[in-house]
């Protein structure tokens, strides 16, 4: 027997409603998918700041620029010596380094006195804008000291001259160069490997904060 004709009208209607609720459903997912990637595409930014802040730091970036540029050093080089130093959380060493760039009164006194500064103390250690100033200083420094070897600089910076120069002298004697392989203090190879390592990062990460783009 044939279905009635109120039969496949209800079964039209049916299908009917059926059909709009898919599309109903269908186009509320895509807004559903349309929204979530414009909340991912507004939280990225500050996902990945908030990553950075934790893991690759970076502050004082304006001081930074202006020491790099002064002094003719590489502003990702400053800013990896802050971060292998304090992490830009400058608290004073069992030694009695100070600040950001943890320098030592004493280091802080030979830098004052061979840059001709008359009114410095040791208390200035603890001004941010002062201490990347001396820290980008003695940087320099060591850069000429070393010919321009940031390896070299940058152990002489935690190990001291005395030690980067027995070792150089040794290197030599033995017919080769200081690698940081060759470095004998297991403390200063870490942290030049350190260093330098954190200065791709920073010029990775903070290109235009650190005058790059």
């Amino acid at each position: 027997m044939s279905p009635s004709v109120a039969t496949v009208s209800a079964r039209r209607s049916s299908r009917h409603r059926a059909a709009v609720r898919r599309r109903r459903v269908a186009a509320g997912t895509f807004v559903g998918i349309a929204a979530l990637a414009a909340l991912i595409a507004l939280a990225m930014p500050l996902f990945r700041k908030a990553v950075n802040d934790l893991t690759l730091p970076l502050a004082y970036s304006d001081v930074i620029r202006e020491q790099a540029a002064e002094k003719h050093l590489d502003p990702a080089l400053i800013a990896a010596v802050i971060y292998a130093e304090t992490k830009f959380d400058p608290r004073p060493s069992a030694a009695g380094a100070q600040g950001l760039m943890q320098i030592l009164p004493q280091t802080a006194e030979f830098l004052a006195h061979r840059s001709g500064a008359t009114t410095f103390t040791i208390s200035d250690l603890g001004t941010p804008a002062v201490n990347i100033a001396y820290g980008s200083y003695y940087l320099r420094y060591l850069l000429d000291r070393y010919n321009g070897q940031e390896m070299l600089a940058v152990a002489a910076y935690n190990g001291g001259e005395t030690n980067v120069d027995n070792w150089l002298s040794q290197a030599r004697r033995a017919g080769r160069g200081l690698t940081i392989d060759a470095i004998p203090f297991p403390q200063t190879r870490a942290y030049v490997e350190k260093v330098l390592r954190a200065q791709q990062q920073y010029r990775q990460t903070y290109p235009s904060q650190l005058g790059y783009s």
